[in-house]
This record gives C-alpha cells, structure tokens and sequence, in this order.
C-alpha cells in the first residue's frame, strides 16, 4: 500500500497524509493559493518573515516496517518572495 505525505523540507514537519498524489497535489495547489503569512504556509519558526515553506510530496511504501520511501518530488516553494513551482507537473 503507498501512502503520500506533504512534508516541508525546511522545518522537517509533514503536514499531511493522502491516498494518493493527486490528492496530495491537490491541496498543495490549494496552498498555492493562499498567502505566504497565513496558515497553513506561515512558517512555524521564529524568523517566519523572512522565511517560507517548501513542499515536497513524499511516496511512502506502508506495507513494509519501517516505511520505505519510494520517490519524492520537491514541488513548491511559498515566501514572502513569491509562489514558486519546482517542477512542471500537470496542474490542471
């Protein structure tokens, strides 16, 4: 069974757990388009201001113990400087 975690690689957090990787898309599509200094995108440490999130979408094996990483995408970048996707993926 494959389960799809957002994880923001700056603070190490995962935000999210989905079936599968276009729901996990979905929402960071949502995210997208909300502002940077708001939840969920207001990055949690004490320089928010000058920071950000970036989200990957991780793939995760669950029927083996520990949980295997399959693949991940290093997908969005949300700041004060702007909304930044790091890969063309469909996002219809």
């Amino acid at each position: 069974m494959k389960v799809f975690i957002i994880e923001d690689t700056l603070h190490a957090e995962q935000l999210g757990q989905y079936s599968s990787f276009a729901e996990a898309l979905a929402e960071l599509k949502r995210r997208a388009g909300l502002p940077w200094n708001a939840e969920p995108n207001m990055a949690p440490c004490l320089h928010w201001q000058s920071c950000g999130r970036s989200y990957d979408i991780v793939e995760y094996d669950t029927s083996l113990r520990p949980w295997r990483q399959c693949r991940r995408h290093t997908l969005l970048d949300v700041s004060a400087e702007g909304v930044t996707w790091r890969q063309q993926l469909t996002l219809n």
